[in-house]
């Protein structure tokens, strides 16, 4: 394909991205329209304003940075209380931004406003807008497996690895002296299917993997069936390697090794294999945030000291829109294939959005979830003991936090769109 191609495929999954967040402020804005909380602007990307309209009670637009979006829910802090001496920063941080949002509301809002909602209300308004990612993620993943399937493991063997290569040979060719593999060592064959190792009866190829990897250097016993007959292949003992982390590809484990390779098959599912899928997809995806901070900080290291970049590192939505463009015209994959792949890549940055914003730090959504939960609990604490009602949890006071974790948001996506500039990450080299 023509470069204009990758480029106009690219733009494509940018616009597919906005219209994701676009989508995730619906789910934000509904709810709360449904619980009569007054929404005075929806807004797709950031800056200045390029459109805009009013409808009812709401002004609807798009601005010139298109790399986020926001519903305004008005009453988002509590009323501030009294103050019988000088208040420290963060209270007279939180009467500021206080403030300013009371500048917006009128006697007759009394009753509409975020804070004054009951408790699931709020929740739920919260939620909305995750959920939305991870109802588009489903509908992607769902619509992936019944029409075309995913590529699966089988625990048929298609390569048995003739001996163990060193991690750091170049190239990765068996050379005289290196040890032969134990699957080498137990009369493996190409088209042996495995049915058991050790004894347990074998389902699948990520059940046989696991066991391998626990087994580390023991005794490994495998079964397999070879021309329809079973065959119980001689002991040998798995070595211990260094492999990727499963639900953390960019890190190491030692696991136990074996030395063959599967087979694969289109396998088509429905609403069960795609919540199964999704969910191993969301181990990966809270892997990865729990060093996402480590990960943007190499990506920054790497653009100063001009170190190759891991291809497990973060890509920014301009990254992710450059791999969808590489996705889609590359000639190692068929036509379905490309859609597949530019699909789930689509399914996945829903997901991954939909888990960041459950984060319980404000601004996230999960801040705000974590915020009325606290509130509950703590009014709940106080009926218990018969104690007044402690009233709503002033969140205005985590404008530090807030501040701090849109700071590094904001710091963290400058980082990786450069980077996404400056060094892209390309999956077909």
């Amino acid at each position: 394909m023509t470069t204009f191609a990758v480029v106009g495929l690219a733009l494509l999954f940018f616009a597919l991205i906005m219209v994701s967040i676009a989508l995730h402020e619906i789910g934000h804005m509904a709810p709360a329209k449904l619980f009569g909380i007054k929404c005075t602007e929806y807004f797709v990307g950031f800056g200045r304003t390029l459109w805009s309209t009013v409808r009812g009670e709401t002004r609807y637009g798009i601005k010139v940075f298109p790399l986020g979006g926001y519903v305004k829910l008005v009453g988002m802090y509590p009323p501030g209380k009294q103050h019988d001496r000088r208040p420290g920063w963060i209270t007279r941080l939180a009467d500021q931004a206080r403030s300013y949002e009371y500048e917006d509301i009128s006697p007759e809002d009394d009753g509409r406003l975020f804070h004054q909602k009951p408790v699931w209300q709020r929740v739920i308004v919260m939620l909305g807008g995750p959920a939305m990612n991870v109802l588009i993620a489903f509908v992607v993943f769902l619509g992936i497996n019944v029409f075309h399937g995913q590529w699966q493991s089988t625990t048929t063997i298609t390569v048995v690895n003739e001996c163990i290569i060193p991690a750091n040979r170049t190239p990765a060719v068996c050379q005289e002296g290196d040890p032969a593999t134990p699957a080498k060592q137990a009369g493996v064959e190409a088209g042996d299917q495995v049915v058991a190792f050790n004894g347990a009866e074998v389902t699948g190829w990520t059940q046989l993997g696991d066991l391998i990897r626990a087994n580390r250097d023991g005794a490994a016993r495998l079964t397999v069936i070879r021309d329809g007959q079973r065959l119980d292949l001689p002991e040998v003992h798995t070595v211990i390697q260094e492999v990727p982390d499963r639900l953390d590809p960019a890190s190491k484990v030692q696991a136990g090794f074996m030395g063959f390779s599967p087979g694969t098959q289109l396998v088509r599912g429905g609403v069960v294999e795609t919540v199964d899928q999704m969910w191993t997809a969301t181990k990966m995806s809270v892997v990865a945030l729990g060093t996402f901070p480590v990960r943007i900080w190499n990506v920054g290291v790497g653009l100063v000291t001009g170190a190759e970049r891991d291809i497990n590192s973060p890509i920014s939505i301009v990254g992710a829109s450059r791999v969808a463009g590489e996705i889609a015209t590359a000639d190692q994959l068929s036509l379905g294939e490309r859609a597949v792949t530019w699909l789930s890549l689509l399914g996945s940055v829903n997901l991954f959005l939909a888990l960041l914003n459950l984060v319980p730090l404000l601004p996230l959504d999960g801040g705000h979830v974590a915020g009325a939960l606290f509130e509950a609990l703590r009014r709940g604490f106080a009926r218990l003991r018969g104690a007044r009602d402690p009233g709503p949890v002033d969140t205005a006071k985590m404008l530090p936090v807030a501040y701090v974790v849109g700071g590094f948001l904001l710091l963290g996506g400058v980082v990786l769109i450069v980077a996404d500039i400056i060094s892209p990450i390309s999956l077909f080299g």
